[in-house]
């Protein structure tokens, strides 16, 4: 009677063992053999790229001096919050060969708004004259600026070192002589002040103009699986625009190896510089598109330029009710790859200016204004 009471107890404990051991083998062959299985990926969530995570170092060589010291800085810089303004701003930064021919309709834009906007004008070529009292007095010392040079970065920073002078402000806008306002002040300064982001634009572009620019001189530091692409026209919060002015390393490589030369592919580095330093350092602080749209389907060296017969009301708000971001391939066949803008998470329009239109169209922009524009 003993024994029959007994015998049905064992048998639990005895698969219990058998499990165990099983088990046991299992996790011990993974570890000497790593699976790369996407279904043991998916099974023990341990994965990278479908392959078994063996929690190498990040750093896959040494790192030099200098981007020890770089990464340092910019680390700081990250994860301590800048000092909070009671007056935040958005400075609008204007680089422009010369004459601003939409100034009258930032005039519009801006007015009633004078405690919450900076604006600071880099005229390359010529001494500009303001019709409106906001831009008076707003120019920046200037340099020549040469399409497809590090000069066109220089300018930038240059914008971007006299926007931080004001502590006000706390986003910064880059637009061109040609940049139109989609929506009325208000939307702007909402969408801008209060994101979690800085919108650089930023895609992997395989082909001749894009990964096909990249020297391998630029390493060790800036490898060509890092090397990116993107409009440079930005917009960004003041840490990011801090963290641009703190760089050296990463500027002197672009200085050095991204150029137009005889030798090999011209790199144009207002194009490649910023989507790949924060590509590298932040990718998770940017919105990979720019709030500036621009038109490249007609697959010319330059983009979409609106004429007067082009500008209606339907176009306007079209380009202002986009809420995809398009990035087109040089490769061959071209691929389009299309990307949800979201705002803090959600789906909204991506745009808040555009770009080219013609001088002659300011008239027909001034009329329609009040009308494409919306506050949200």
């Amino acid at each position: 009677m003993l024994g029959s009471r007994q015998r049905p107890y064992l048998k639990p404990y005895i698969y219990i063992i058998i499990l165990v051991s099983v088990v046991s083998i299992f996790l011990f062959g993974t570890y000497v053999f790593p699976p790369r299985s996407s279904f043991i990926c998916y099974i023990f969530s341990e994965c990278i790229n479908g392959e078994f995570n063996q929690r190498r170092p990040i750093a896959s060589r040494e790192l030099t001096d200098a981007e020890i010291a770089s990464r340092v800085v910019i680390r700081e810089i990250l994860k301590r919050p800048l000092a909070q303004s009671k007056n935040p701003k958005i400075a609008f930064m204007f680089l422009t060969p010369g004459p601003l021919p939409f100034e009258k309709l930032w005039h519009k834009f801006f007015d009633g708004h004078d405690d919450r906007f900076s604006i600071y004008v880099h005229a390359s070529r010529e001494k500009v004259s303001h019709s409106s009292p906001h831009f008076v007095g707003r120019d920046i010392r200037s340099e020549k600026v040469a399409w497809g040079e590090m000069s066109m970065v220089d300018a930038e920073k240059r914008l971007l070192a006299n926007a931080l002078i004001d502590p006000d402000n706390q986003h910064f806008v880059l637009l061109s002589e040609s940049c139109v306002p989609l929506h009325e002040f208000e939307y702007v300064y909402n969408y801008l002040i209060f994101t979690n982001v800085s919108y650089i634009d930023c895609f992997d572009d395989p082909g001749p103009h894009g990964s096909g620019r990249y020297s391998e001189r630029m390493l060790p530091e800036i490898e060509k699986k890092d090397f990116r692409k993107g409009s440079q026209w930005f917009s960004m919060k003041r840490q990011h625009a801090v963290i641009v002015m703190a760089d050296s390393l990463y500027y002197i490589k672009f200085k050095l190896y991204c150029k137009r030369t005889k030798d090999g592919p011209n790199c144009y580095a207002d194009e490649h510089y910023f989507p790949t330093f924060f590509n590298m350092i932040d990718p998770g602080g940017i919105a990979n598109w720019s709030v500036t749209h621009v038109d490249w389907t007609e697959g010319k060296w330059h983009p979409k330029s609106y004429r007067n017969q082009d500008v209606t009301y339907e176009l306007l708000k079209n380009i202002a009710s986009l809420d995809k971001a398009a990035h087109i391939t040089s490769t061959a066949p071209k691929r389009v790859m299309f990307k949800p803008c979201l705002w803090n998470g959600v789906k909204r329009p991506c745009h808040l200016f555009a770009r080219k239109f013609y001088p002659e169209t300011l008239g027909r922009l001034s009329h329609l204004f009040s009308n494409y524009t919306v506050v949200v």
